[in-house]
């Protein structure tokens, strides 16, 4: 695989490593940017394992609540301009409510809305708008509290992110906290029980791998691991992170102050995991000249 600029450039910014070492790493792992930002944590060369954090697509996240129950919903679109439109806010905001009415995003494209199905009216959207629209997502949960959150609001209950947060006691105050929190640090999980175990295990293995560069004996490695993996599931878990309100205490004390245990969330940002091909600018030029 061939390694562009571009893709150098977006290593450097997902990890902070110098420009000869990300282009060392993608050459080393033939252009695959995941396996190139563990070969940089590994040489230690990277400043933190980042995401890259495109976000191609565009559109709203939708939360809605009723009693103990919340959902939020991901509506897509081509661009920013037409979540700013209040046709397409009003049709993400009907969504979302039939939303709670469902559990799975396949039945909601087939649940009725105003004697149509939901699938059939972003058809019609598409037609009146004049852009690509999809129901991506949705998320749901249920507890003694649901509390809701969305961050950079372009509408009442809709944005780029919107947080749901459940839990037993505490007020909606501090749920709201919590939900800000979740917006801002984004964790895996809410506890290491509910960690994906490829992810831990990968972490793991990484985490040898940057121990075993440093020559060390391994009976001193498996010491080490056990320490860094505890930092790792402070990073990641919603319970064991610094609250941002309080960096004093961890969520999970922080919820005890407060009365509450914090049972679930979820979070939702628009375009995450999404990514489209982007072509470099000149070739782009040069291809254009040719046609």
């Amino acid at each position: 695989m061939a390694i562009t600029a571009a893709l150098v450039k977006e290593l450097r910014d997902s990890t902070g490593a110098g420009m000869m070492d990300a282009k060392k790493a993608l050459t080393e792992t033939d252009g695959d940017m995941e396996a190139a930002v563990d070969w940089l944590r590994t040489k230690g060369l990277a400043k933190a394992a980042k995401k890259s954090g495109r976000t191609a697509a565009e559109g709203l996240v939708a939360v809605v609540v009723d009693g103990g129950t919340g959902v939020a919903v991901e509506v897509n679109s081509e661009t920013d301009f037409v979540g700013k439109n209040a046709e397409f806010q009003g049709m993400v905001s009907d969504i979302a409510k039939v939303a709670l009415g469902v559990d799975t995003v396949e039945a909601l494209q087939t649940a009725d809305m105003g004697g149509k199905t939901v699938a059939d009216v972003v058809t019609d959207k598409i037609a009146t708008i004049g852009e690509n629209m999809s129901v991506r997502r949705m998320s749901k949960i249920s507890g003694g509290t649901v509390v809701s959150y969305v961050h950079n609001a372009a509408a009442p209950s809709m944005g780029k992110i919107g947080v749901l947060v459940a839990m037993d006691g505490g007020d909606e105050a501090f749920g709201k906290q919590v939900a800000m929190h979740i917006a801002a640090v984004n964790p895996a999980s809410l506890s290491e029980a509910d960690l994906d175990p490829a992810v831990v295990e990968k972490e793991k293995q990484v985490q040898m791998d940057i121990a075993r560069e440093s020559g060390k004996p391994e009976q001193v490695i498996e010491k080490m691991i056990v320490g860094r993996m505890k930092k790792f599931m402070a990073e990641v878990t919603l319970l064991n992170q610094q609250f941002v309100v309080n960096p004093d205490l961890t969520v999970a004390k922080a919820a005890e102050e407060a009365g509450a245990t914090i049972t679930g969330f979820v979070r939702l940002e628009v375009g995450e995991g999404i990514e489209v091909e982007k072509e470099d600018f000149a070739a782009e030029v040069a291809k254009a000249a040719q046609g």
